[in-house]
Order: C-alpha cells, then sequence, then structure tokens
C-alpha cells in the first residue's frame, strides 16, 4: 500500500462510520450569534463562556498592545521575543492564582506537551484519568515514561495504579473540567492519592479557569487543591488565545532550560498579552462576576428543561452540557435538525469520543439570553418526538 492507497483508506473508514471531520467558514463564530453564507444562528458551540472575545475593554487592549509593540514578538521568548507585557501577564496570573511562577505557551496544547516531555523520563509512570484531554494523553503516550490510565474520576483505582511499584517518579494527570463531558474531577481525593504516594499532580483547567471558583479562580481554588503544575488556557474563559503553567520557582527555572515548545516557538504577540490582562482584569472584576452569575442561570435552566428530554445528559454543572445521542449518523442528523431551526450546535464523534457515545456538545455562555435558552430546548423537544 502507497501513501496515497493508506490516505484514500483512512478517509473512507471515516466517512463509512460518519465520523469525517469538516471545517466550517464562519464569518463570525464567537459570541452569541454564529455568522456563515449569509446566515445568523444562536451559537451553541463556542468555549467563548464569558463572552470576553468582543469585550470592548479586551478588544480595545489588544489594539492598544499592537500600537505599542507592534502585532509579533519576533522570535522565542528565549530569544527576543519575551517583553514587558509577556512578564506583566505572568506576574499578575501567578498572584491570583497564589503560586510563584507563571510561564505563557502559545496553547494549551503546547503547554501540555512541554511540560509532560520536559519531566517524563524512561524510568517514570504517568497516571491519567482515561477521559484526559489529547493533548495530556499524546503527550503521556508519546514520552518514554510509563503510561496509566484510571478509571474516570476514580480516586480508588488511582490509589491502586499508585502502589504499583515504579522505579521512577509518577506524575497524576487530569482536567478540572473534562472539556467532552462537562463534568468536574474529585480534585481535593486525586490530590490525597497522589500525595500519600509521593508524586506530582497536573491539572489542565483550561474549561474552569475563569468560571468556576471564587473570582473565576477555576477548579483547583474551588476544591482548595494546589497542585504542583496547574495548565490554564485562555481560549475559554478568557476569550482570547494561548496558555500558561503556573509552578514553583525551581521547576518554571527546569522548564525554562528543557520545555522544548517554549525554547522553539515564537512567543504569543505582546498585543496579546495585553488583551489577556485586560481579560483577566474583567474576570476579577464586578462585571466578571456578573457574566459568571448569568452564565450559572443559563445552565440551571437549560438542565432544568433538559431533564424532560430523551437525549442522556451527562453530571454537569459546567457550561460544557452534551446530550449523549450514542449513534454518529443520528448525532449529525440531529445536529442538522438544529441548525435549521436557527440552533448552531456540533456533533462530536468518536475518536474525540468512546465509542457509542456521540454526542451534541452544547456550550452555554454569558452571551446568550434567556430567550435563547428556551429556544435550544423548544427545538430538542421538537426534534427528540
Amino acid at each position: 500500500m502507497n501513501w496515497q492507497q493508506r490516505i484514500d483508506n483512512a478517509l473512507e473508514q471515516r466517512r463509512a462510520a460518519c465520523a469525517l471531520r469538516q471545517r466550517q467558514t464562519v464569518t463570525q463564530g464567537a459570541g452569541r450569534w454564529l455568522e456563515t453564507d449569509g446566515r445568523r444562528f444562536v451559537n451553541f458551540s463556542s468555549n467563548d463562556y464569558l463572552g470576553l472575545s468582543q469585550h470592548p475593554r479586551v478588544v480595545r487592549a489588544w489594539q492598544q498592545g499592537a500600537e505599542r509593540y507592534g502585532v509579533g514578538s519576533g522570535g522565542s521568548g528565549h530569544v527576543s521575543g519575551y517583553t514587558t507585557a509577556h512578564q506583566t501577564l505572568e506576574e499578575a496570573l501567578a498572584h491570583w492564582l497564589g503560586y510563584p511562577r507563571a510561564l505563557l505557551f502559545i496553547s494549551g496544547f503546547a503547554a501540555n506537551q512541554a511540560v509532560i516531555a520536559a519531566l517524563a523520563g524512561k524510568e517514570d509512570r504517568i497516571l491519567a484519568d482515561r477521559l484526559s484531554h489529547a493533548s495530556l494523553l499524546e503527550a503521556a503516550s508519546l514520552s518514554p515514561a510509563q503510561l496509566r490510565r484510571f478509571t474516570h474520576n476514580d480516586p480508588q483505582h488511582l490509589q491502586t495504579l499508585l502502589a504499583k511499584p515504579v522505579d521512577g517518579q509518577q506524575l497524576v494527570v487530569t482536567e478540572g473540567v473534562f472539556s467532552m463531558d462537562g463534568d468536574s474531577a474529585p480534585l481535593k481525593e486525586l490530590s490525597a492519592a497522589a500525595r500519600a504516594a509521593g508524586s506530582w499532580l497536573m491539572v489542565d483547567d483550561a474549561h474552569g479557569v475563569g468560571v468556576t471558583g471564587d473570582g473565576g479562580r477555576g477548579s483547583c481554588h474551588a476544591q482548595q487543591v494546589q497542585p504542583e503544575l496547574l495548565v490554564v488556557t485562555f481560549g475559554k474563559g478568557f476569550g482570547v488565545s494561548g496558555a500558561a503553567v503556573l509552578c514553583s520557582e525551581p521547576v518554571a527555572d527546569y522548564l525554562i532550560q528543557f520545555a522544548r515548545h517554549l525554547i522553539y516557538s515564537t512567543s504569543m504577540p505582546p498585543a496579546q498579552a495585553v488583551a489577556l490582562g485586560a481579560a483577566l482584569s474583567v474576570i476579577q472584576s464586578d462585571d466578571g462576576q456578573q457574566r459568571r452569575e448569568k452564565l450559572r442561570q443559563h445552565i440551571t435552566a437549560f438542565r432544568r428543561g433538559a431533564a424532560a428530554l430523551e437525549a442522556r445528559l451527562t453530571d454537569s454543572a459546567s457550561a460544557i452540557q452534551p446530550l449523549i445521542v450514542g449513534d454518529n449518523a443520528r448525532a449529525l442528523n440531529m445536529a442538522d435538525a438544529l441548525r435549521r431551526q436557527g440552533c448552531w450546535v456540533t456533533a462530536i464523534r468518536p475518536p474525540t469520543v468512546p465509542e457509542g457515545t456521540a454526542r451534541l456538545r452544547l456550550t452555554l455562555t454569558a452571551a446568550h439570553e434567556t430567550e435563547d435558552i428556551a429556544r435550544l430546548l423548544e427545538v430538542l423537544d421538537a426534534i427528540g418526538r
């Protein structure tokens, strides 16, 4: 089989399973509305949970940053790309989240890959929640360390795995809020198990920071846990993009030496760092608190109305509200039916989620209005009959 035959076969298998991924060009994809092909839909697929991507203060901050620094960083932070804007943001994040240091990365995927690749050796073991994000599982699989997956949100299974002999160190890996199910990890119990075994805990709180916890500080703060490694991303609650790793002084110095994504990637534009600083200020303000409260009200209203639907809900109190459909084709058909009624919803299918758990991944945001939630429930009820 040559290269072209291999590619053709792989694509045909995806088509046959109704699992072929496709991109949709949009003119607006974040916020309350999604616009494409001259039509406007209520957007239930955006991770812009607080609606900050279009917040005037954040937009203006990016413009002001570009006016001061230009539109690019010019290089890796190890060469010429680490500006006062980056330093200011790192210091603000570290102070806000209660860590000695924060290091900026160009994406959450890059941050997770960089940390695991820099830390894990062949004598080590990584213990990851089986539903952890692809960036975590892929990095663990590609590392020389042994990878063991523990049953989703099961501290007892984790304890059993931690007790098995290992020559090196152990790293426990989980998300704070899981990206596909929307449920939360029992971080207090996972942290206790990790500490009892002398291992470190790494938490990717992409879908929690900015949205959950006191002042939006995220899942770990809400559960009074401080993992050795906390990864926060900025494409969700912050409404921008990029990521940061929160850690101790020695770990930060180590990552600056050995995290290849940090060393060899052009750093984020300084203007982006300025915009992220503005987003952090909004998150910390009364405006941010009001947005979190509005989001909570939408979540409560949706779950109350969705309880009567035939599709199965996950145990999620987050902005991510998946309806488990099961069959790939049915999930695609339901998403298409929702779009015909003006609601933009995305069908998520294997291999992104386990076989037999195709779903409509609904995301609610503070940019929505009460009537949007009511309309979504009305359409879901109609197409489910």
